[in-house]
């Protein structure tokens, strides 16, 4: 059995992966608030 050493995993893919997708929650997340906004503001 291979010993593994803490810390020399190769993380790159990893790294982008998560870095898109907390832009895209992010970009979700500011989308929703603006419709509520709009719904707020244009509510009958």
């Amino acid at each position: 059995m291979a010993d593994h050493k803490h810390g020399t995993m190769n993380i790159e893919v990893q790294e982008k992966t998560f870095t898109g997708f907390i832009k895209a929650s992010s970009y979700v997340a500011y989308a929703a608030i603006a419709v509520l906004i709009f719904l707020a503001i244009f509510n009958s």
